[in-house]
């Protein structure tokens, strides 16, 4: 096995491609390795860390005639960009979506989708062996069970893919916070998406801008 690590391991915004699979009423029905509403906040959260890190995105369903239409939370972060819809379960079957992916020129492929064991696997597991480096965003993904979203990762992480929450992924793009630009949008994603530490953060706010009484004084 080539293990991963060392600092060209590490996610770089310029490399990396994001692709969404089939974030999508049918499938969010039966996930049940996550509580759904957090499914759609941190895809949601990674949605906009890829937009403001300037991460090509690449959005995809099955079907969605029948299994309905990809989340409003992620295609209000792209507005008007086109979704790649398929017949193949196998993301990575699809020339459309896989030439998507090539025209990028990118080479750190991150995956997030629905079913884990299914419509995650497969592409990790072909894009793997066709020598791509590739990221699962496990926290914007989600199984039918817990045993199945846990076997999938096992699955993957045996055929070399790296494994991600998508908090973690963000701040692998951030890297360095005098990227000033990049980390006032990180934040405002942050303030949104990231739960406790958006709360903290705008509490922190808060306390900078209260003036301190005059009897303090």
């Amino acid at each position: 096995m080539t293990f991963r690590n060392g600092l060209a391991s590490l996610l770089r915004p310029e490399d990396s491609v994001l692709v969404l699979i089939d974030h999508q009423p049918y499938q969010l029905a039966n996930v049940n390795s996550h509580e759904p509403q957090m499914v759609i906040n941190n895809t949601a959260g990674l949605a906009k860390a890829a937009k403001a890190f300037g991460v090509p995105t690449i959005l995809t369903t099955v079907i969605a005639a029948r299994g309905g239409l990809l989340f409003p939370q992620i295609t209000e972060v792209f507005p008007g960009q086109e979704v790649i819809d398929r017949t193949f379960i196998n993301t990575w079957e699809d020339r459309t979506v896989v030439d998507a992916v090539k025209a990028t020129g990118r080479k750190q492929l991150v995956i997030a989708g629905l079913w884990t064991e299914v419509c995650v696997a497969m592409p990790t597991i072909q894009a793997l062996g066709e020598g791509w480096d590739v990221t699962v965003v496990t926290d914007a993904s989600g199984g039918v069970s817990v045993e199945a979203h846990q076997v999938a990762i096992q699955r993957m992480i045996a055929a070399g893919a790296n494994m991600m929450t998508w908090l973690a992924v963000a701040a692998e793009w951030q890297r360095d916070w005098a990227r000033l630009e990049q980390a006032a949008a990180l934040t405002e994603v942050i303030t949104q998406h990231a739960g406790g530490s958006g709360i903290a953060f705008l509490w922190e706010q808060q306390l900078l801008n209260t003036p301190v009484p005059a009897e303090a004084r």
